[in-house]
């Protein structure tokens, strides 16, 4: 399960336009009628239909591994970043203001002479300080320094750095006012156990690839018999990767709830030295833990006391190197892409320079970068309409819930008690991030970011002992997303979704319901999905479903999952409806209140005919059109192993389920779309 349920992907979440758009763009504010293929009948393929011109008229660039909608927004966003970063940069900001910091973190990661020159300078200490490791306990306090929290418990299974956990602060599952911390898998150079396990040829190729990439980076830095190091290195990752539960086993948050005295952990986990681990983490003072994933937190810490010492001092060293590639010289760069862009996901070409310090400055110090974009690109206006918007669907899902006929009374008072608790952060948050106890030096690129990641992991054990803040978010406004906190019983909508043509405030309502209103009720959604609605009005992990009301849900719920495990891209991989339930459910679920709350807004006034068209077909049109995307081949293989969400072309297609399509395209039986009313999935 995803505890932070985001709407869209960065490989697949794609915008409904055919060029690069900007407030001031020469573009139509509705349907892109020129990125329809009228040969394709709505019937078979309604993604096809809606963008099939488009993607046969636009090559994914050298630079992306897919490109469309949410990559065109995100270039965009890039430029503009760059702009407000670049004039920090330059400018006398005051000592050791947030401007200032914005400014030197991204100098210093543009200064490539200075990062060859330094060389291996930067990272030699962190290198030298695992070479320094004598024991297995010393291994341990190792590892523990090296603890992070930026992971997201419910939307990975694996956590990528250079530790083999990764711990996640948020509230108890059972006690929404306490904070605890949740350890998870990790450990792991591929994405995904799958990438080690699966005995699919693509994989094992891409093994044979990784395996040379640990060679190769190993060679780089220096490090004598890389070969055989690689081969160790790759042999425990393996071991590791067995280990990890898979994705689905990982997405059941009833299996995630497993608590743990620190006082427990060298009996039931042997092999680690809990002791030194934690001391070192700074959680030694932390009686309880929740394990995500405690089998696997077992094995891997079995691991610690079964595999060499040497083993691990390489494989240490080997993810320090990895996870740091980008700050060291240009050939380590070079090779951290070689496998990572090309090799994984097909991608010819690296991203220039500035966008990696780009999205390297926003990750580091997000939130000061984030008021410099909401106050140049997000007018109070914006967030007024948006919230308005809000304010419609909350209205449709009340009604729906209460028209429910399936739904027994008992249900339904707890569901519209969740849905009047919600608590919705549109555009940025209600209180800005600190960083005046964060480093930033010019010229220091490689510690600019070790210290960054410190900052961060502090900020979050400071959550430790306290109540946890609802108002808090995961995302920054510059992030083109949207998401869930069903812990929380909260959303937030960043302002960089908020702009065309997600929501265009010069476009109709059919539109702007069909684009981000469908957005909008999809993240509502997740609070009732089969995941969000095992969480109380609270964020308690409660039942409070009768268990007629479960048995329809879950029926219905089996059927969608069918429906799309059904999707097949690839003769050897077909898309998991099981893996991708949840969002499945919210897309119908979201689309349906969607299309209740514009026919709300129009308040009993029939649809004008715009671009030719009737107001539900630009209502749907808008929705597809948001999918639109291209995928290179290893992209959309990672997306259908490793991503909780469908790939856009399938999600384009929910479509099908709602009763209102079919008229509104002329849809008929016989088409492959085509579902009886009795086959079409009714949640919500």
């Amino acid at each position: 399960m995803r505890v932070h349920r985001s709407c869209l992907v960065a490989a697949i979440a794609m915008l409904a336009v055919s060029a690069p758009f900007a407030k001031d763009a020469d573009m139509p504010h509705g349907i892109d009628l020129a990125g329809i293929d009228h040969a394709v009948k709505p019937g078979d393929d309604f993604f096809d239909y809606a963008n099939g011109s488009w993607i046969k008229t636009n090559e994914i660039p050298a630079d992306r591994s897919s490109w469309g909608s949410s990559a065109i927004l995100s270039e965009l966003n890039s430029k503009r970043l760059r702009e407000l970063i670049e004039n920090a940069a330059g400018a006398k900001a005051p000592e050791s203001s947030d401007t200032q910091k914005v400014g030197d973190y991204y100098a210093s990661y543009m200064d490539e002479a200075g990062i060859e020159a330094k060389g291996m300078t930067p990272i030699k200490a962190d290198l030298d300080r695992i070479a320094a490791i004598k024991d297995k306990a010393e291994l341990s306090a190792y590892l523990g320094t090296t603890l992070r929290a930026d992971v997201d418990a419910l939307n990975a299974t694996n956590f990528y750095t250079d530790n083999i956990f990764g711990v996640w602060i948020s509230q108890a599952l059972d006690d929404p006012g306490r904070t605890m911390p949740y350890l998870l898998q990790g450990g792991l150079g591929m994405p995904d156990r799958d990438y080690y396990t699966s005995d699919s040829p693509k994989m094992a190729e891409l093994r044979i690839k990784y395996r040379a990439h640990i060679a190769a980076l190993l060679k780089l830095a220096g490090s004598a018999d890389a070969e055989a190091k690689a081969g160790r290195i790759f042999d425990l990752e393996m071991k590791i990767a067995k280990a990890h539960w898979p994705r689905v086993e990982s997405e059941d948050v009833h299996k995630a709830n497993n608590p743990w005295q620190r006082t427990e952990f060298a009996a039931k986990a042997p092999g680690l030295d809990w002791n030194a681990y934690f001391e070192a983490a700074g959680l030694a003072e932390q009686p309880r833990f929740i394990l995500w994933q405690p089998s696997a937190i077992i094995g891997i810490s079995a691991l610690v006391g079964s595999e060499s010492v040497q083993t691990w001092k390489d494989y240490l060293q080997l993810r320090l190197l990895d996870h740091n590639s980008g700050l060291l010289p240009k050939a380590f760069v070079d090779e951290n892409f070689a496998f990572y862009g090309t090799a994984l996901y097909g991608t010819p070409a690296i991203r220039d320079r500035w966008k990696r310090a780009v999205t390297a400055t926003n990750g580091a110090i997000g939130e000061v970068v984030g008021r410099l974009y909401v106050e140049k690109y997000f007018p109070p206006e914006s967030k007024a309409k948006i919230e308005a918007m809000v304010q419609d669907l909350i209205r449709a899902y009340r009604v729906r819930i209460e028209k429910l006929a399936w739904m027994t009374p008992q249900t339904k008072e707890k569901a519209l008690a969740k849905l009047a608790t919600l608590k919705v952060g549109v555009g940025y948050p209600d209180k800005w991030q600190d960083y005046s106890t964060l480093s930033i030096v010019r010229g220091d690129a490689y510690g600019n970011a070790r210290r960054a990641q410190e900052f961060a992991y502090k900020q979050a054990l400071a959550k430790l002992g306290k109540a946890p803040d609802r108002g808090e978010w995961v995302m920054t406004p510059q992030t083109v997303n949207a998401v869930n906190l069903p812990m929380a019983n909260a959303l937030n909508f960043p302002a960089a979704i908020l702009q065309p043509p997600f929501f265009d405030a010069e476009a109709d309502a059919a539109v702007n319901f069909g684009a981000i209103g469908s957005i909008i009720g999809h993240e509502i959604s997740h609070s009732f999905d089969d995941q969000g609605s095992q969480f109380d009005a609270q964020g308690r992990l409660v039942n409070w479903w009768t268990p007629e009301d479960a048995r329809h849900f879950e029926e219905a719920s089996a059927r969608l999952a069918d429906q799309f495990s059904a999707y097949r891209p690839f003769p050897d991989l077909a898309v998991n409806g099981k893996q991708t339930l949840s969002e499945n459910i919210s897309d119908v679920a979201g689309l349906s209140a969607a299309h209740d709350a514009y026919l709300l807004s129009l308040g009993g006034k029939p649809a004008a005919t715009l671009q030719g068209l009737s107001g539900d077909q630009r209502f749907f049109l808008a929705f597809a059109q948001a999918w639109r995307s291209k995928l290179r081949e290893g992209a959309l293989r990672s997306v259908i192993v490793t991503d909780g969400h469908a790939p856009g072309m399938y999600r384009a297609d929910t479509v099908r389920n709602l009763d209102v399509w079919y008229p509104a395209f002329a849809v008929k039986p016989g088409q492959k779309l085509y579902l009886a009313p009795e086959q079409r999935v009714r949640v919500w």
